[in-house]
């Protein structure tokens, strides 16, 4: 007969060893972003954030613990992390984070400013030189690196209001722009696998009535708002949007595949209808092949 001590000796080093088995094969995740990727404005911000690390320390869940969960009901492990401060770019991420950045990731996913550049709206210039940038800081660390950028989505508050280039345009026209110009600064940086088109997947939600186009003058009924109160930062329907064109893109795994009572689309209070409805864009979306994919 085996001692007790020896027996739950053995078996605390049997849980260890698969602990540490686990953690040496999951894969690793990266997302380094601003507002857009933290879910600022939404309960997406503070969701289930202890299932990522956050290197800055903020308690932050956001578009990362969406996706989290997505690839752990998929059947897939990833350890996610991210890096994030609100309303900056790559640029910024460059002075002050690079080196929590500078380490062999698996998947690195680059989200910069709403508008590519705060001086020069819709100029790509910017996001190119520090897309290029990082792509070399990466692929020196782990030179089979994934790495993509996502692209974001129109600002009503830049169409309907205020000033800027694209006043009075079509509220799918910024998010057409902004893909065009990250599609830019991945044609232009080898090593860069492609663009997430998030902003082209939240035009595709407004031309097919999920979504309601003009949040200012309210929400039609059996569509969703995809921004937040500020027109600005999206709702957790933007953000459940945003994770779900990811994790797609990123896996390879069919949106849909999560079906109707996903588990954050339930604890998020979404319906069933709605649910589905933006599994089913995201497919779409990433089913066409949008520019820059």
């Amino acid at each position: 007969m085996i001692p007790l001590r020896r027996l739950f000796n053995a078996l605390a080093c049997g849980l260890a060893c698969a602990t540490a088995a686990t953690s040496v094969s999951a894969e690793s995740v990266l997302f380094v972003g601003n507002s857009f990727t933290f879910g600022a404005y939404s309960p997406v911000w503070k969701y289930r954030a202890a299932s990522v690390t956050d290197l800055n320390a903020g308690g932050v869940g956001g578009v990362p613990a969406l996706f989290k969960l997505f690839s752990g009901e998929a059947g897939l492990d990833y350890q996610v992390s991210l890096v994030t401060n609100p309303g900056i770019g790559l640029d910024y991420h460059w002075a002050n984070n690079l080196a929590k950045i500078d380490r062999p990731w698996d998947h690195v996913l680059l989200q910069s400013f709403s508008t590519l550049d705060r001086d020069k709206p819709g100029d790509p210039a910017l996001l190119t030189d520090y897309t290029a940038r990082f792509t070399k800081v990466l692929k020196a660390r782990n030179p089979a690196a994934d790495i993509e950028l996502v692209a974001t989505w129109s600002r009503p508050d830049m169409t309907y209001a205020g000033t800027g280039p694209w006043r009075g345009k079509a509220i799918t026209d910024m998010a057409d722009d902004l893909q065009r110009g990250y599609a830019a600064a991945a044609a232009a940086t080898p090593g860069v696998r492609g663009v997430v088109a998030v902003g082209e997947a939240f035009n595709t939600a407004v031309r097919t009535g999920v979504a309601d186009g003009n949040p200012y003058d309210g929400t039609d009924f059996g569509k969703v708002n995809l921004w937040a109160y500020d027109h600005y930062h999206a709702s957790a329907f933007g953000y459940y949007l945003e994770a779900l064109m990811i994790f797609g893109a990123l896996t390879g795994k069919d949106p849909q595949s999560l079906g109707a009572r996903e588990t954050a689309a339930v604890e998020l209070g979404f319906s069933a209808a709605q649910t589905q409805a933006l599994q089913k864009v995201a497919h779409d979306q990433l089913a066409g092949t949008p520019p820059g994919r």
